[in-house]
């Protein structure tokens, strides 16, 4: 069961640029990004085949899937190239306190 809500991530400052892990968010597993010192979130199960994003290669805004090769935008969620052709959901995050927080519906 998923639960909606606002939820603590872990100290921004723990996450550098260029990392991205992969987090619980009240039942939702999401994969949060550092690209150039800016924070996203998107589900961590790609949309074609159901492996963990988070274990992908990033390249500036896109973390391929480490299953079939199907690239996705961090900032967004969208599919840019097959064999995936549905986006993955994106979170808003912001720093708090100094903390990553992600909100999801």
């Amino acid at each position: 069961m998923i639960l909606g809500g606002r939820f603590n991530i872990c100290p921004a400052a723990g996450l550098p640029p260029g990392k991205f892990i992969a987090a619980n968010a009240g039942g939702e597993i999401v994969a949060v990004f550092n690209v150039d010192g800016e924070f996203y979130a998107i589900s961590d199960t790609c949309s074609h085949a159901q492996a963990s994003l988070s274990e992908g290669d990033l390249d500036g805004y896109q973390i391929m899937c480490p299953l079939h090769g199907a690239e996705f935008d961090v900032r967004s969620g969208k599919a840019l190239t097959f064999p995936a052709t549905s986006p993955v959901e994106s979170f808003p995050i912001e720093v708090e306190d100094g903390d990553l927080i992600v909100t999801i519906p």
